[in-house]
């Protein structure tokens, strides 16, 4: 009975947080084929994002030097790793690996859906001087699921833009 009873209880508690799950991602309706353009050309990033713009319902431009297609350009991408600490030898011990992207998204006719913003992510990871063969493949692991956390939010942004009020423009006097 009691078992019942706080389960209850846990139902009401968590229906009345205002938990809910996130909605799919909506792009703009009328946005159209959508080619993703970066600087580097075999950009993993980009990579990554065609193919998730793609399962989010983006029709993807048939020809690349096409003009009349929306276009997702990413302006820029850096990685870093900044030292945390260092041990009684002078030798790092933490490091921060960061990655930031500068990106904006414009329609066939020029018109901006997310106007150009930067996102940073970083995370922080610890190293062994006296066993150095896992730091590498440990980057690597944590480059591709800072990669992946870009991707995701990049498409929220866009979300976001996409799900925004368009604002009414006021008529000349």
């Amino acid at each position: 009975m009691t078992r019942l009873v706080l389960l209850a209880i846990l139902a009401l508690v968590l229906s009345a947080c205002g938990f809910q799950l996130r909605d799919a991602i909506q792009l703009p309706a009328d946005l159209g084929p959508l080619r993703v353009v970066a600087p580097d050309p075999y950009s993993p990033l980009a990579e990554s994002l065609s193919q998730a713009l793609t399962r989010a319902g983006a029709v993807a431009a048939a020809d690349p030097t096409s003009k009349d297609v929306a276009t997702l350009q990413i302006v820029s991408e850096h990685w870093g790793a900044t030292p945390l600490s260092i041990d009684a030898f002078g030798r790092a011990q933490e490091y921060t690996l960061r990655y930031a992207v500068i990106f904006d998204m414009e329609r066939a006719d020029g018109s901006v859906v997310v106007p150009q913003q930067a996102i940073e992510l970083s995370r922080d990871y610890v190293t062994d001087a006296a066993r150095s063969l896992g730091t590498a493949s440990e980057q690597e692991l944590l480059g591709n699921e800072l990669r992946r956390e870009m991707v995701a939010s990049i498409l929220r942004r866009i979300d976001a833009a996409s799900r925004a009020p368009v604002p009414a423009l006021n008529p000349a006097p």
